[in-house]
């Protein structure tokens, strides 16, 4: 990281690296957990990884929604919804452009105060957060790791989603994307073209979590959804129980259809309850909904 000498910016460093170096979580360090430094159980942080329209705050919600399930309390801290309110009316696809490099100020800086407060809520109680963006990026993922495990002495597992089945990506856009609250002055088809572009611009610049480079990160890759999937370095049982979850889930949303059985053998006979077989009627039934 460039240092700042006698309060001047060295001409190395850039727009983004000056917002690191000024955001208040630069100076949060981890003595100010107290007691929470030497319980067993330290807090986690899941980490989602990914190019748009990957399925990863799809990832991100389940998952949530499982862990405070089974009594983990677990929150997410999604970065979109803090560039959102961060930044006036979407506009186009060239805000996400590497080259704008105001837009990638503001986007490092909303990054920055969702980590922050991811931070302190996991100071106040909390157990689980999931840190749900793209983090892209090797130096994205550094930035996040050294802050997560390096200031505060956190677990930090990374949650990577791989796609390039077109038919998955074009129903989770279809079905997702150009729905999102970053469109709703578009029609479908601008929309459609402006997400594409959009990922085309993550695409020039995406590094995906590599086992040699990033061997001291605990993390797992999901392949076209379930495919395939590797894990790396999981460790305690937060981590196994994230992992099992995420091994036996259906990342893309589906519908799931309930009907009641045709006509049974006791219900010609009027009776009430048991386990009888179908009739024949009851049969014909079972195949035409099938």
């Amino acid at each position: 990281m460039p240092p700042i000498k006698n309060g001047l910016i060295s001409p190395e460093m850039d727009k983004q690296q000056l917002i690191l170096n000024k955001h208040p979580i630069m100076n949060m360090f981890r003595h100010q957990r107290g007691e929470r430094y030497n319980y067993v159980n330290s807090p986690h942080v899941i980490v989602t990884v990914g190019l748009p329209a990957r399925g990863k705050t799809y990832i991100a919600k389940k998952l949530t929604r499982y862990l405070n399930w089974i009594g983990i309390k677990t929150q997410v801290f999604n970065v979109g919804e803090y560039r959102r309110q961060a930044t006036q009316a979407y506009r186009n696809h060239d805000f996400f452009r590497p080259e704008n490099m105001e837009a990638m100020a503001i986007r490092s800086k909303c990054a920055l105060d969702a980590l922050e407060d991811m931070c302190k809520w996991l100071e106040n109680g909390g157990e689980v957060a999931v840190f749900d963006a793209t983090n892209t990026t090797h130096e994205r993922r550094k930035l996040i790791h050294d802050i997560v495990v390096g200031k505060f002495g956190f677990k930090c597992f990374f949650v990577e989603s791989v796609c390039d089945d077109p038919n998955i990506i074009e129903s989770n856009i279809m079905e997702v994307k150009v729905n999102s609250p970053d469109y709703k002055d578009m029609n479908k088809d601008e929309a459609l073209r402006d997400f594409l572009l959009r990922i085309e611009h993550y695409e020039s610049k995406y590094e995906a979590l590599d086992e040699e480079r990033e061997d001291n990160y605990s993390f797992i890759k999901i392949f076209n959804a379930g495919e395939k999937v590797l894990v790396h370095k999981h460790e305690g049982h937060i981590q196994s129980r994230v992992v099992y979850y995420l091994m036996n889930i259906h990342v893309m949303p589906r519908t799931i259809y309930l009907t009641r059985h045709g006509e049974s053998e006791h219900n010609l006979k009027g009776r009430i309850g048991g386990d009888s077989d179908l009739s024949e009627r009851g049969q014909r039934d079972r195949k035409s909904v099938v």
